[in-house]
């Protein structure tokens, strides 16, 4: 009663819960070691004084918890909820609530991060590793990647892989089947438009158009419903020298004839009606798989299997050489992050279901479309297409616009196609009682298709005969306890921020507070179309206005749009706008886009994709843009310059003092400033980029805004821009026309990207308020600079600011010390496992060092912890120098050991088995384990294998 009645006088904000080193003696320790009085003292040495903001931000005061949950309650109250039978690429699916608590709304899962520390991410690896064998399966197809971000722009991706891919067509048109979705089209259009290649599209069922045709992009089934079998259409693009892509359902390949056995080159789709709520349009896990001979050339990050140290079978991303921040300008794609923790999810529902399990839910889906056609059709309407899977379309001369408010006012949603024309989808969650509804809003009578021959369902030809999903990992977890052992198995071989502190620099790895995450998984807002009538999204177009007029805000800018999916997205977003403002003025020349060679590798991607010519500016002595090369480089470009990509502070991890400069040259010359934010967590409430000099820039909310990275995704990359930009911003895919001219370029499928997971970054900021937002960035610097000064004697400091502060995140030099030791960065990193910490971003952005990002959110007692980890490294590292071990016989270049490796029976290292697994002290009490030691990256892409192995491959 006592220990009761203690805690309860305690009153604390959620600004108190966020911050983790908020006691003022802790702040006071922290300002102690960096040698000042105040943090505002600090601030005002390390942030530029002509950048400062002058006035605070104008957002509404911090709520707390339970109201921000009343008012997301209220705004969840304004959407409606129905039944689902727009289609269209988005359907009716269930979460098994075993998947929903245990990973979407398990820390575990969503805090991870994207597992470059293989070692410690077994556990999300296996699962990805589960969705690639899932997909190459269903598709049959040999390899597949582990997620891209929609449907959309993963064929847009394919299109582009075909483009590299047949050198022999390479000036060839890429044709579209005109079933393929709405929203696909126009993305490709926007993408072709902007590096200036042709795209016709086609009914293909009629047959090839003439011309030379570099790739062909089919739908199965088509948006209309229609199954065909397309081994005659793709045969006949091959012998035009084509290559072949087929949009597939994954759902309906349980039953129809995979794009892999009908010759295509490359099978893309969406993994969503697999488990992952509709959302509002996202975040879902798109796929992409390709036959032999094109793996090389797959975007996005690809799962492998290789050994570890002792020989025992390990995961890691395969070809690392090919991630695209890595090829910078030479990159063929701008992917960084895609959909990890919605991939998962997918692979989970694979898992808990079986072969068996989805064939009988695509089943259950198909007869219910035969029957609400036999229906239909009894009833005198003409439905279109006799073969399909579970989507039918029907001529209702003159009378869609009625049918389809008559289904609204019962609570279902279909497909206005035209004035005379209806869609209608069934999925895993129709019930007979739907199709009677829906049979009902036609003046149709049901009639039971049963096993009778209706003249609907699927041609004989396109019936699937192979067999799919055949690894034991598909065929082990059928019941709960046993997928929920399977589960929590996994998530243990992991490190997350559930566990350790996950110091990133360049990732910002905060809190992803429960209060936040509480509403995405709401019926309200988690079960809502994206193609839904204006009438039944009040509450979420309210949310996402509020977020856009907040963040608009923050930035500085005039304008946001959250519709980009990625950080990648928003920066293409931001330079599409930049290029289409050129347009609009007559400057088409203007194509060459300057960046530092210091910057984010996207940034170089991204300049690519949107049509521009990458010149890169050298950098200075101090980290800083070298401004004699900048200004020469300028001169060089006078009439074609386009714009100059910046990161802001440096990716240094510095405020640079000349970045009004360096924008006022650009602005000077006919460019355009963009300012990339993914370290916006340095400046919020401090400086505003849309008011120092930015033109346009992107944001991360899965950095600076709190969405949890999910092990590699969900992400959404708003771009923010000024007003002259404003026109250039995305558009609606469902609605944008590339024919009429019309300058908003859509960026995703859906008008609102990935919506799913704003309410995060809504409650977020709400949480906040101005002040709490603008005293985080503070912390944020506070714990850099607390980090950098206790560590610069053991591992220097690279780039200091003004009064030798850095920003929100430090680099640590170990190139001397490799030098002198032979002890690489690599190996502090997995030393850093057996302390039970995931390390800092290793060798970026420059080799041989580690940059440490600490957050707001870490307290002083972790924050600690790391340093002490650091420090006794450090002392490991002058064991070394001074010869009690060799290198190759020290516990840093045999880290990380795992548990088996300490306790074997024939332990015969230099070093004692306690100072392997226990280094300091507080281990012994809790330590975390990896499941692998060191893995041979090199080997695993030397014999790339990308699908689950056999289980006797883990057996000793």
């Amino acid at each position: 009663m006592e220990f009761l009645v203690s805690v309860s006088s305690a009153s604390t904000t959620f600004v108190d819960r966020h911050i983790g080193a908020r006691r003022q003696a802790d702040v006071d320790i922290m300002l102690k070691a960096v040698g000042y009085d105040s943090v505002d003292s600090l601030v005002d040495t390390a942030v530029p004084n002509d950048i400062r903001q002058e006035t605070a931000l104008r957002l509404r005061d911090a709520l707390s918890e339970v109201e921000v949950l009343a008012e997301l309650r209220k705004l969840a109250g304004k959407n409606k909820t129905a039944v689902q039978l727009i289609g269209q690429g988005y359907y009716g699916t269930v979460t098994p609530p075993v998947i929903r608590r245990n990973i979407l709304e398990s820390p575990a899962w969503y805090t991870a991060y994207t597992p470059y520390q293989p070692e410690i991410s077994q556990g999300r690896l296996e699962a990805l590793l589960n969705f690639q064998t899932m997909v190459q399966d269903l598709v049959a197809l040999p390899i597949a990647n582990a997620s891209l971000l929609d449907e959309a722009t993963a064929v847009a991706e394919a299109v582009l892989l075909m483009r590299r891919a047949n050198k022999n067509k390479s000036e060839g048109k890429t044709v579209l089947d005109a079933d393929v979705l709405p929203q696909t089209i126009a993305i490709v259009q926007g993408r072709a438009e902007a590096l200036g290649f042709e795209v016709e599209i086609a009914d293909l069922s009629q047959g090839l158009p003439d011309g030379d045709i570099n790739g062909v992009v089919l739908q199965q089934p088509g948006v209309s419903g229609r199954v065909f079998d397309h081994s005659g259409v793709i045969a006949a693009a091959k012998e035009r020298g084509a290559l072949v892509t087929v949009a597939a359902d994954l759902l309906s390949l349980t039953l129809i004839t995979p794009p892999g056995e009908q010759g295509a080159d490359i099978a893309v789709g969406s993994a969503q009606r697999f488990g992952v709520p509709l959302f509002f349009g996202g975040p879902h896990a798109a796929y992409m798989a390709v036959r032999k001979g094109l793996e090389r050339s797959l975007p996005g990050r690809l799962v492998g299997v290789s050994k570890d140290s002792a020989g025992v079978p390990a995961y890691r991303l395969a070809l690392q050489t090919r991630e695209q921040h890595i090829r910078r300008e030479k990159a063929t794609s701008n992917i960084c992050t895609a959909q990890a923790l919605l991939a998962i999810i997918a692979s989970m529902y694979a898992v808990y279901h079986g072969p068996d399990g989805l064939k009988a839910i695509a089943e259950t889906a198909h007869n219910h479309a035969r029957t609400l056609a036999a229906s239909l059709k009894g009833a005198g309407i003409e439905v279109l297409h006799t073969s399909f899977f579970d989507t039918i379309t029907v001529r209702v001369p003159g009378k869609a616009t009625q049918l389809i408010d008559d289904a609204e006012a019962r609570g279902i949603n279909l497909r206005r196609i035209d004035a005379d024309t209806v869609g209608v989808s069934l999925d895993e969650t129709t019930t007979s009682a739907i199709v009677a509804d829906v049979a009902d809003i036609f003046d149709a009578t049901v009639v039971d298709a049963g096993g009778a021959d209706t003249g609907f369902g699927l041609e004989s030809g396109v019936n699937r005969s192979s067999d799919y999903l055949q690894h034991p990992v598909f065929n082990t977890h059928r019941s709960e306890t046993q997928l929920l052992r399977y589960i929590r198995k996994l998530s243990d071989r992991d490190l997350a921020l559930d566990r350790t502190m996950i110091p990133l620099g360049s990732c910002t790895m905060k809190l992803n507070a429960t209060a936040e995450m509480e509403a995405i998984s709401w019926p309200e807002f988690a079960s809502i179309h994206p193609f839904a009538p204006d009438s039944q999204t009040e509450g979420w177009r309210e949310l996402i206005a509020d977020l856009e007029t907040q963040l608009t805000e923050i930035t500085g800018y005039d304008q946001v749009s959250i519709q980009p999916n990625a950080g990648s997205q928003g920066e293409l977003a931001g330079l599409l706008a930049i290029r289409g403002y050129h347009l609009s003025r007559g400057d088409a020349q203007r194509n060459v886009c300057l960046i530092p060679a210091s910057a984010h590798g996207t940034n170089a991607a991204s300049a690519v994709l949107a049509g521009m010519k990458v010149v890169v500016v050298a950098t200075a002595a101090d980290g800083t843009i070298d401004h004699d090369d900048l200004q020469a480089k300028i001169e060089a470009n006078q009439d074609v310059l386009s714009c100059i990509m910046i990161t802001y502070p440096s990716t240094h991890g510095v405020y640079d003092a000349d970045v009004r400069e360096v924008c006022d040259a650009i602005h000077a010359a006919g460019g355009q400033v963009y300012i990339d934010g993914a370290n916006l967590n340095a400046l919020v409430g401090l400086a505003q980029p849309g008011m120092f000099g930015g033109d346009v820039s992107h944001l991360n909310l899965h950095k600076t805004f709190c969405i949890p990275h999910g092990g590699g995704g969900p992400g959404v990359g708003p771009v923010a821009a000024k007003a002259h930009l404003a026109p250039f911003m995305p558009g609606d895919a469902t609605t944008w026309d590339a024919a009429s001219g019309a300058t908003d370029v859509p960026i995703s499928a859906s008008r609102f990207g990935s919506a799913g997971v704003l309410p995060i970054s809504w409650a977020y900021v709400k949480l906040m308020g101005g002040a709490g937002l603008t005293e985080a960035t503070k912390s944020a610097l506070l714990a850099a600079n607390y980090i950098a000064s206790r560590l610069n004697e053991h591992f220097p400091v690279l780039y200091t600011g003004e009064g030798g502060l850095v920003a929100h995140e430090c680099i640590l030099d170990l190139r001397e010390l490799t030098s002198r030791t032979g002890v690489t960065a690599e190996d502090v990193a997995k030393r850093l496992i057996d302390y039970g910490f995931h390390a800092p971003t290793l060798a970026f952005p420059v080799a041989g060092t580690l940059m440490v990002e600490p957050t707001e959110s870490e307290d002083l007692t972790e924050i600690d912890r790391f340093i002490e980890a650091m420090i006794t490294i450090r002392a490991e590292i002058e064991q070394v120098a001074s010869g009690d071990f060799t290198l190759e016989g020290s516990p840093l270049r045999n880290a990380p050991h795992t548990a088996s490796a300490v306790v074997s029976s024939s332990w015969d290292r230099a070093y004692p088995r306690e100072q392997a697994a226990f280094p300091v002290h507080s281990l012994k009490q809790d330590k975390y384990f990896p499941p692998v030691g060191r893995i041979d990256g090199a080997a695993g892409d030397r014999n790339l294998v990308c699908s689950c192995p056999p289980l006797e491959d883990f057996e000793n």
